[in-house]
């Protein structure tokens, strides 16, 4: 068991949210329950179906990469978000969420542990932490990479074939990050990889001369908060539990 409190302190140090200008809160967004955090549930996405899953594990915390109280949406809490966040307080489950954080971490973020999961051994973060690059042990025809990406997430990606016939070095983002696609081409890598296209990024891939891989939003980011929640779990003492709601986006 731990105190509510401490749990998101250890969170704010391990991520340093405030080194972020980020589209929404990070850190503890809902606080209901007791304070004292034995059972905690992971996920993607604060949706309805989440919290519906927490509350059947007992969860006192649920963590998650997408949380609530972005920038520009309606402030009140009606409609969708007041059912949401109704349940949680019924439920007497507290809300916390990273998000650029849990993207960019070194160890724990989205990009290092899609990585991982890719064999990708001896990859690095660029600048900020949210673009990655690796060379590949050993070249890889473009289908091959797509065949590891499936692999790797359970899904066929969208594969944007603009680049050489050997993959050599790799670039990735996860979540919405396609408009990096320059920033990869840039770094001279001859594949991109994120979870989200547009209608312009075809025409990106093939004027900049590299693949393009759009891997699944939902997909992409589904492990970084397992990879905090496990390590949570581990120096808490918590019982813990990641739970996918299903989402093809």
């Amino acid at each position: 068991m731990v105190e509510l409190t401490n749990l998101v302190a250890y969170c704010d140090e391990r991520l340093q949210p405030a080194d972020f200008d980020d589209y929404c809160p990070n850190g503890l967004q809902v606080e209901a329950g007791t304070g004292e955090v034995r059972v905690l549930v992971t996920g993607v996405t604060a949706s309805l179906a989440l919290i519906e899953a927490a509350a059947e594990l007992g969860a006192d915390v649920l963590m998650v990469h997408h949380g609530y109280f972005w920038k520009g949406e309606p402030a009140p809490l009606v409609g969708t978000k007041g059912r949401r966040v109704r349940r949680l307080i019924e439920s007497g489950i507290s809300l916390a969420a990273y998000h650029l954080p849990l993207d960019a971490h070194p160890e724990v973020g989205n990009n290092r542990q899609l990585g991982l999961r890719l064999a990708l051994e001896h990859a690095e973060p660029v600048g900020s932490g949210l673009l990655w690059r690796a060379e590949l042990a050993d070249p890889l025809p473009p289908d091959h990479l797509g065949f590891r990406i499936r692999d790797a997430l359970g899904r066929a990606p969208l594969h944007i074939a603009g680049g050489p016939e050997q993959v050599r070095t790799l670039a990735w983002c996860t979540g919405g990050a396609q408009g990096m696609i320059e920033e990869a081409a840039a770094l001279g890598c001859d594949a991109y990889l994120s979870g989200e296209v547009s209608e312009p990024t075809f025409h990106a891939a093939h004027e900049l001369g590299l693949h393009y891989y759009a891997a699944g939003h939902h997909a992409t980011e589904r492990f970084g908060v397992q990879a905090l929640g496990a390590e949570l779990a581990a120096h808490f003492g918590l019982e813990h539990h990641f739970v996918d709601i299903h989402n093809p986006v």
